[in-house]
């Protein structure tokens, strides 16, 4: 079962009160057969803790990882996953179509 919105960004709030490093990955484009929405969140701490979802599969896996990046150096970064992308397939993003993702450190 998915996350609602609220509670994903309800608990990016928490984290971030409990002290934590956070980021949230959105959403923001998709082109053709996509597994989520627009808007879709993931929200991912610094220990890789996360909740929500951005697609599926091990595109999560990548989004989680670059999400590192972002807590720790603050620069937020716009991934595309897609299958004319190479690392489509390695991340499993073979539906057809194309996602990209904002993912952003929560101050």
């Amino acid at each position: 079962m998915l996350s609602s919105d609220t509670d994903i960004l309800t608990a990016a709030a928490s984290w971030r009160r409990d002290g934590r490093g956070v980021a949230l990955a959105t959403v923001i484009e998709t082109w053709g057969s996509a597994p989520r929405p627009v808007g879709s969140h993931l929200v991912i701490d610094e220990d890789g803790n996360f909740l929500g979802s951005v697609s599926g599969g091990c595109v999560e896996g990548a989004v989680i990882t670059d999400a590192l990046d972002v807590i720790t150096d603050g620069r937020p970064r716009v991934l595309e996953f897609g299958v004319a992308d190479e690392t489509a397939w390695q991340v499993g993003l073979s539906c057809g179509g194309r996602i990209r993702v904002l993912v952003e450190r929560v101050d």
